[in-house]
């Protein structure tokens, strides 16, 4: 690979902007860097060289485990080609937030067609920091900067991507938990009847969600900033209710503070943005916490927006049949709160469906189509789906679509919470479905109703035997959910299942397996 030549640093600051020269001429280079990140920035192989690559790479992907640390997923993937490098360093939950799965992301980036190291929103500072490593490795160099990021090289057309949302109107939330939940759980409904969107179901939903105003006015306090100061063509406000992210600080943040403070806070904010954690709080720091902690600093406006990462639009699956109810979509959302400290955190799109969005509202949506997630081709192969918690939502929308095509296959849910009483989600709908015949199983686990707490692998093993007579009849093997402990659970469970009731070894267990991932029997969908 050869080294690009570096073209030369634009004025991405505004003459307006506060600063001396020498600040205005170290910050351009600055901000030239970060915006590389969006822009043009590798020494690519060219397509036959990574096909070449990838064909190459009989590895097996080990590293392909979203239960994996990004640190031991490095070392399986040591000493491979820079595809299988930039794959590795994926958050491997194939969830389709970035456009692609982990793989083909990774492939795009090494062909060079796709151009962003930070759409891996599962993996977060963690994944960019290693891409950007890998990318620093290969001797790349910015090939152009701009003071825009540049479109993606082939956006999809409206509606089907990322980049070209299209408006759908929010109709409903209706709460799901029971009274004396510990949980906030949120059927939402959207109507896209005028959108022009449809789906099949295992597709997931993307949002593109708004931050909660009071965050954004808090920030704005604390920055010291007029809210309708101009930015990009409209005002500091409105950037930071739609545009950026004010979750966890990114690095650029730290890099500018460190720049405009002094002493032993610069040192303090250099080593954050170098990822160490000198008072042990970097895990807890989000914007408005950074500038907190730096009181002191001064920061433009301009600088400030400039420094902060994109609002990256959330997937969810869907929970609904365009079959069995055209026209509409529904979601199963946790809202999520939780408190650090003094103060309370919100996730931002689960809050804004959960309570900010009004119905009539239009909200830029897309659909997200399935990687490998979704219904066997024949309606009379038997399928079991194991959905604890919001992992129901694809189930749900699998068994009302196999009720509304007469679908002849067996249907076996697995479904557990908390509490019977305050968190069976779909009660009545799925004791409906008990009672006619289309769900042959629905297996519950509660975790809170008894002095032993009971999971859904639980009862796999304990229906081990009749679990195994499916999978030998050709069920294909369905979960969602957490990706880091349930869904590994579950898949350990199925292991044990199939070496007690199948006779077979650990390893001829595991095998098994592998047989089911590989030909599409066994499939995932986590988070």
């Amino acid at each position: 690979m050869t080294l690009q030549t570096p073209s030369p640093i634009v004025q991405v600051l505004p003459e307006t902007a506060p600063f001396s020269e020498e600040q205005r001429s170290w910050l351009n280079g600055f901000f030239a860097g970060l915006l590389a990140l969006d822009n043009a920035g590798l020494t690519a192989l060219s397509p036959a060289e990574n096909a070449a690559v990838m064909a190459q790479a009989e590895d097996g992907a080990p590293w392909h485990d979203p239960s994996l640390a990004l640190p031991e997923r490095m070392q399986l993937a040591e000493g491979k080609p820079l595809p299988r490098r930039l794959f590795a360093a994926m958050a491997q939950q194939d969830c389709g937030q970035c456009g692609y799965v982990c793989e083909s992301y990774s492939a795009a980036i090494a062909e060079g067609t796709e151009t962003r190291l930070n759409l891996c929103a599962p993996g977060g500072k963690e994944t960019l920091r290693m891409l950007r490593t890998l990318v620093e490795e290969t001797g790349a160099a910015p090939a152009t900067v701009s003071a825009q990021p540049s479109p993606p090289p082939a956006a999809g057309a409206p509606g089907r991507c990322r980049e070209q949302p299209v408006p759908a109107r929010f109709l409903s939330r209706r709460r799901l938990n029971g009274e004396g939940s510990q949980k906030e759980t949120w059927h939402v409904e959207f109507d896209l009847s005028r959108s022009g969107l449809d789906y099949v179901v295992g597709d997931a939903f993307g949002i593109l969600p708004q931050n909660d105003p009071r965050l954004v006015d808090a920030v704005i306090a604390l920055l010291g900033a007029r809210p309708d100061a101009e930015i990009g063509g409209g005002t500091l406000r409105q950037a930071l209710l739609a545009d950026r992210a004010l979750g966890p600080a990114p690095d650029a943040l730290f890099q500018l503070i460190s720049y405009v403070t002094g002493g032993a806070l610069r040192e303090k904010a250099r080593r954050l943005a170098a990822g160490e954690d000198p008072d042990g709080d970097l895990d807890r720091l989000d914007v408005l916490g950074a500038l907190h902690k730096f009181g002191l600093a001064r920061l433009s406006p301009e600088a400030f927006v400039e420094a902060l990462d994109p609002l990256q639009p959330r997937l969810y699956s869907i929970s609904s049949s365009h079959i069995a109810t055209p026209g509409r979509v529904s979601l199963t959302v946790d809202a999520v709160r939780y408190q650090i400290g003094t103060r309370p955190r919100w996730g931002v799109a689960s809050t804004y469906l959960a309570a900010r969005v009004a119905p009539g509202d239009a909200v830029p949506v897309y659909v997200q189509r399935a990687h490998g997630f979704g219904l066997p081709a024949d309606p009379a192969t038997p399928i079991i789906m194991c959905g604890p918690g919001t992992g129901i939502a694809p189930f749900r929308a699998f068994l009302h679509d196999r009720r509304a095509t007469g679908a002849p296959g067996r249907n076996w849910l697995f479904f557990g919470h908390q509490r019977r009483s305050s968190d069976f989600f779909y009660e009545d709908e799925l004791t409906a479905m008990k009672e006619e015949g289309l769900l042959t199983n629905l297996t519950l686990a509660w975790s809170r109703d008894g002095d032993e707490k009971i999971y859904v692998q639980d009862r796999m093993r304990e229906r081990g035997a009749e679990l195994f007579a499916w999978l030998e009849q050709g069920a294909h093997f369905y979960v969602c959910g957490d990706a880091r402990r349930m869904a590994k659970d579950v898949e350990l469970a199925l292991v044990d299942v199939v070496a007690a009731h199948g006779g077979r070894t650990a390893d001829a267990a595991q095998a098994y397996l592998a047989q089911l991932k590989k030909s599409g029997r066994y499939q995932a969908d986590v988070y």
